[in-house]
């Protein structure tokens, strides 16, 4: 069976991004063959030459532009995109050339805390201020609206009164870390 290349989009750290690349590494069915990022300076650039995978910048006025990310998707024969800690909207026509096949992480129990602005630190301040005695991540299909697709899965943790938006973001990270790879696998098997 031929392995999917996957394409994970990222505009920040690329802890996520790592993970992926680790895990599907030792993974018959697909493999992180591209990395692309709205952003020269972010740190998942750097994440991915060290690991050994292709990586590009693409502004966020080339990323509006068909004829410079279907021939991007093309040439790294891309078949499944994952959207991990990527900050821009995705335009509508590179949905359309991905469908069922194109999944974002959000680091909250959507529907709640999610939406523009809603990303990082601004989520997990917003759990604690909302006293929230539980929060988690969230694995969706990417629509044209912001953390409105259908959700494939979710992960909770419990949180204490005590917990302070790091500690929060801490507690949530450990799931995705744990997680998000095994839900990627399953909806790349499935789609096959």
């Amino acid at each position: 069976m031929e392995r999917v290349n996957i394409a994970v989009f990222a505009s920040g750290s690329g802890s996520n991004c790592e993970n992926l690349i680790q895990y599907f590494n030792v993974n018959a069915c697909a493999r992180v063959a591209l990395v692309v990022s709205n952003k020269a300076d972010a740190y998942v650039l750097e994440r991915a030459k060290r690991l050994g995978v292709p990586s590009v910048v693409v502004p966020k006025a080339e990323l509006a532009r068909p004829e410079v990310m279907l021939p991007l998707m093309e040439q790294y024969a891309i078949g499944f995109v994952v959207l991990a800690g990527f900050l821009p909207l995705v335009p509508a026509y590179l949905i359309d050339a991905f469908p069922r096949r194109m999944v974002n992480i959000h680091p909250s129990l959507l529907p709640k805390f999610g939406g523009k602005g809603m990303w990082g630190h601004h989520v997990h301040e917003a759990v604690k201020a909302a006293g929230e005695t539980e929060t988690g991540m969230t694995v969706h299909w990417v629509t044209p609206q912001c953390d409105e697709g259908d959700i494939i899965a979710q992960f909770r943790v419990a949180l204490s009164p005590d917990d302070t938006p790091d500690d929060i973001a801490a507690k949530e990270h450990v799931l995705e870390m744990e997680h998000f790879p095994q839900v990627v696998e399953r909806l790349i098997l499935d789609c096959r």
